[in-house]
């Protein structure tokens, strides 16, 4: 294995990033993956502290405080996320690559503060299809839709950003590449 990084994996709401994290994990156990801090209530089938860690406005407000959090952000205007600082910097010290799956706006504050970090970003294999993944999942309502799509066109936008692109037409060939990448 080559020297270990934090990768991150980014793209816009329903591009299949937990899918393929998911996948990629069970495929490949060895990286730390991440485990991401919301104030959002977890969706059916969801645990806390697997999932996400689960946790109230003012725990969260606390972590940001004491600089605990390696990124954060307030997502689609109404729920907080984050990332644990201290796991993610014990894997790196113990020479384990990191996969951190999150949004663009925490991918930028990850990039700012680990600037060797590497951008992975998933991209759908047309917005049509992109669309059709978002109303499929019936995890949201029609305004929440609307939402995550228009946050998704400057997601979109922002792809020159990444360190390399990759899309996610295909879930095994998409962990097939992110494999790769990992050198796993």
């Amino acid at each position: 294995m080559s020297a270990s990084h934090v990768w991150v994996i980014s793209g816009p709401s329903a591009v299949g990033k937990g899918t393929v994290c998911a996948r990629l994990q069970e495929l490949h156990p060895e990286p730390y993956y991440s485990i991401s801090m919301t104030t959002r209530p977890p969706r059916t089938g969801e645990v806390d502290g697997e999932s996400y860690h689960f946790v109230d406005v003012e725990r969260f407000r606390a972590l940001i405080e004491a600089g605990d959090l390696l990124e954060w952000a307030v997502v689609h205007g109404t729920n907080y996320y984050g990332t644990p600082r201290r796991p993610v910097e014990e894997a790196l010290a113990s020479g384990r690559q990191v996969v951190l799956e999150i949004d663009l706006q925490g991918a930028r504050q990850v990039k700012s503060n680990l600037p060797e970090a590497r951008l992975v970003f998933l991209t759908p294999p047309s917005w049509d299809e992109l669309v059709t993944r978002l109303k499929g999942r019936g995890t949201e309502d029609t305004a929440a839709q609307e939402r995550r799509l228009e946050t998704a066109k400057l997601e979109l936008a922002a792809i020159a950003e990444a360190d390399h692109v990759i899309e996610n037409a295909v879930v095994d060939a998409t962990v097939a590449e992110l494999a790769r990448l990992l050198d796993l």
